[in-house]
């Protein structure tokens, strides 16, 4: 293989690392905002029942 044909290969690779990455990332930010949504909701429900 030549010099220029590996280094497309690299290149490529890397972008389709980068981007699947980037969907975990996301997907780990959804989770904890909704992580942060279920806590609040338990806590209002646990004043609600508490007056």
């Amino acid at each position: 293989m030549t010099t220029k044909r590996l280094g497309l290969i690299a290149l490529l690779g890397a972008a389709l690392l980068s981007s699947a990455c980037a969907n975990t990332i996301r997907g780990a930010g959804a989770d904890a905002a909704n992580a942060v949504d279920a806590t609040q909701n338990a806590g209002n429900r646990v004043a609600n029942a508490a007056r």
